[in-house]
């Protein structure tokens, strides 16, 4: 299906947040999909995930989550991020992810889901919210601030999303409405953590499931790292696909 992508700024309490978005080039409306970038932040790779999911029949939105520091990319990343430059990047990172504090990632879901749904191309109706890496928890946090507008939250390879802290993610499941998914790299969670995890989801009563990928490491759904594994990506698209079919209303 032939796409259409834009560069877009987005108004918050904050400033403007540019972001990138693709959906269809036919002149409908679509079911909106908030996808929050992994650590490194909106690139070519998350760019080319937008087109794809775009492909399928939804209008989506990949906001920059630094955007307090400056537009995308903030730090100049390498066009492949092997094991061999991450520490140094991730030496940039950590000062922008610990800035983003809960109550910022909330400031912004709020502007995020005001703007995807103003859109003319989105369609009435409830959206997918999806993350990767820490952008996982980020789309946990949305979902459940907004469970009358979030209908399906999936999250890949993520961060942060079990944590000791009083406001961990998972620890807010409870207000969960969205049908979830979340596919784990192997180590990505302890198994006390991914049972802390089902534990939760199955107190919010809602629709889940929690996979390991096999042989998966942190990162595998990024073409552009060290962690990619094709096999797994597939295996992605075919968890996400499904679920956004499900709950998305599609003209």
């Amino acid at each position: 299906m032939p796409t259409k992508t834009l560069t877009l700024q987005i108004p918050t309490t904050d400033g403007q947040a540019d972001a990138f978005a693709a959906f269809p080039d036919r002149g409908e409306q679509h079911p909106g999909v908030l996808l929050y970038p992994d650590a490194f932040g909106v690139r070519p790779e998350l760019e080319d995930k937008a087109r794809e999911l775009a492909g399928h029949g939804y209008y989506v939105l990949v906001p920059n989550l630094y955007y307090r520091h400056g537009p995308a990319p903030v730090i100049e990343l390498p066009e492949h991020i092997g094991d061999d430059v991450r520490p140094a990047i991730f030496a940039q990172l950590m000062p922008l992810v610990e800035a983003h504090t809960t109550d910022r990632i909330l400031r912004d879901a709020d502007a995020y889901l005001r703007f995807l749904t103003a859109q003319p191309e989105v369609s009435p109706g409830p959206v997918g919210v999806i993350g990767y890496c820490l952008g996982a928890a980020l789309a946990m946090r949305t979902a459940t601030a907004h469970p009358d507008q979030v209908a399906a939250v999936a999250g890949f390879h993520p961060g942060f999303l079990v944590t000791e802290a009083p406001d961990s993610p998972h620890r807010l499941a409870p207000e969960l409405t969205a049908e979830a998914h979340f596919g784990l790299a192997e180590g990505d969670l302890t198994p006390e953590a991914m049972s802390e995890l089902n534990q939760a989801l199955d107190t919010a009563g809602v629709g889940y499931s929690t996979e390991i990928y096999p042989g998966t490491v942190h990162g595998f759904t990024m073409s552009d790292t060290g962690a990619f594994d094709p096999a797994a990506l597939q295996r992605h698209w075919d968890r996400l696909l499904p679920l956004l079919g499900r709950t998305l209303t599609k003209s």
